[in-house]
């Protein structure tokens, strides 16, 4: 009888962990040992509403991302691993942990899942590489807003042409008239 309300706790804590695989833009895997626990809550401090750092054993993990339909982790699921379900952007928060990595070289990034698939460090390296959204949008807003303006000035010249045209043939009947006139 103890047997079951552990069991039903473990069944819980993987229906959580499949809830986060499936809810998240990403989930990156790390290993924490020889972090603090004031550390650990840096961590979470830092990743802020973006990311929900979570610990979790190994074989409930890997259970969960499973039922979540992600493969390719199973390698991951060694040593202590906790998780950053990350909700928000992803690039922020994979430049968070590997700055937060580079500060504390114990926390090891091991890899993760992006859009469904299975990634490794390094492509969570070079996620944090990349501008952020807001950044990236920015840009995009400025190359549209430069190409809106081509294409006005594109669209306007055939229009002050015809009105330059126009005003030459009134020019010219003017002139035709006022010669016929004399």
């Amino acid at each position: 009888m103890a047997d079951k309300p552990v069991r039903a706790d473990k069944a819980t804590a993987v229906a959580e962990l499949t809830d986060n695989f499936r809810d998240s833009a990403a989930t990156v895997l790390t290993e924490y040992r020889g972090l603090t626990v004031k550390q650990l809550t840096e961590l979470r401090r830092s990743l802020g509403q973006q990311a929900k750092y979570s610990v979790a054993k190994n074989t409930l993990a890997k259970r969960a991302a499973g039922d979540a339909g992600i493969e390719g982790l199973d390698t991951l699921f060694t040593g202590p691993t906790a998780l950053a379900f990350v909700k928000g952007d992803v690039v922020d928060a994979a430049k968070v942990l590997r700055a937060f990595a580079k500060a504390n070289p114990v926390l090891v990034i091991k890899g993760g899942v992006f859009e469904g698939k299975a990634i490794s460090a390094e492509d969570v390296n070079k996620l944090a590489d990349l501008e952020s959204r807001e950044v990236l949008l920015a840009k995009l807003a400025g190359a549209m807003k430069g190409n809106l303006s081509k294409a006005a000035a594109t669209f306007q010249a055939p229009l002050s042409q015809a009105v330059r045209l126009v005003d030459a043939l009134r020019d010219k009947r003017e002139k035709d008239g006022s010669a016929e006139a004399a």
